[in-house]
């Protein structure tokens, strides 16, 4: 019975010592000014996907239970996923600057519960809805109108946060694709696939169809309705996503 003591006595002081050991590096915590910085860069760029307690949101991973994240220190591995992209996430235009800031506020929370005070998420209707329509008619009004397709888009997006991420990065939608033939003849449908020896599209009711490729013949046009929206979205500054953000909500 006194082994079996000592041997329990030992195991639960080896489980409390690895508890108290941390899993990961230890880091210095950042200064509360850079903290607050990489709070509003992280609500405009990396909310709507990740959740503003940064544990996952639409579509985002739990930041916070990531091996990457978890071993980064001050941004240098937290950058390669935002200069390169990953998966369905896109390349931000960040400087390194603002990622330093953006992994600050990321390491700034408690990894092993909810910090209440993070909860209620800051408004991001910070811009001036004046210099985002100017933005508005610069950037985007070749393609939309707030009198038509806009019209009434703050009262179907009530979210403004949902609002904001549907204008720097809408859901992809069917992308489409017209294959001309030397003959004159043209097929057209949904893009399936496509490559430098071959493109392949699915019909109306949804036959496919594969062309061999060589060159330009056939020639082949993709419409990817999105397209412009992802062009756009390294050219945004963070003051002009306020700003078109805090114009959006006024069309009701």
């Amino acid at each position: 019975m006194l082994i079996r003591r000592i041997l329990l006595a030992t195991a639960l002081a080896a489980c409390a010592a690895a508890q108290t050991r941390p899993a990961f590096p230890p880091r210095t915590p950042a200064d509360p000014a850079v903290v607050e910085r990489g709070r509003a860069a992280y609500g405009v760029n990396c909310n709507f996907c990740h959740g503003s307690d940064a544990r996952g949101g639409e579509g985002g991973p739990n930041l916070l239970r990531s091996d990457l994240v978890l071993n980064d220190q001050q941004g240098e591995r937290i950058a390669v996923i935002i200069q390169n992209g990953r998966g369905e996430m896109p390349k931000l235009n960040l400087s390194k600057e603002q990622i330093v800031d953006i992994a600050a506020f990321i390491h700034s929370f408690q990894v092993g519960g909810y910090d209440i005070s993070r909860m209620k998420p800051p408004s991001i209707l910070v811009g001036d809805a004046k210099a985002g329509e100017a933005a508005f008619r610069a950037k985007c009004a070749s393609c939309h109108s707030p009198a038509g397709d806009l019209k009434g888009i703050a009262s179907r997006i009530a979210d403004p946060k949902k609002l904001q991420n549907t204008f720097l990065m809408p859901r992809v939608s069917r992308t489409t694709v017209t294959v001309s033939l030397p003959s004159g003849q043209k097929a057209e449908g949904t893009l399936v696939r496509i490559d430098d020896f071959i493109v392949t599209l699915a019909d109306n009711e949804g036959l496919q169809r594969s062309f061999r490729r060589d060159g330009d013949t056939p020639r082949v046009e993709i419409h990817d309705p999105v397209k412009p929206h992802r062009d756009l979205l390294p050219s945004y500054t963070d003051q002009e996503i306020h700003d078109l953000t805090s114009y959006l909500v006024t069309l009701k």
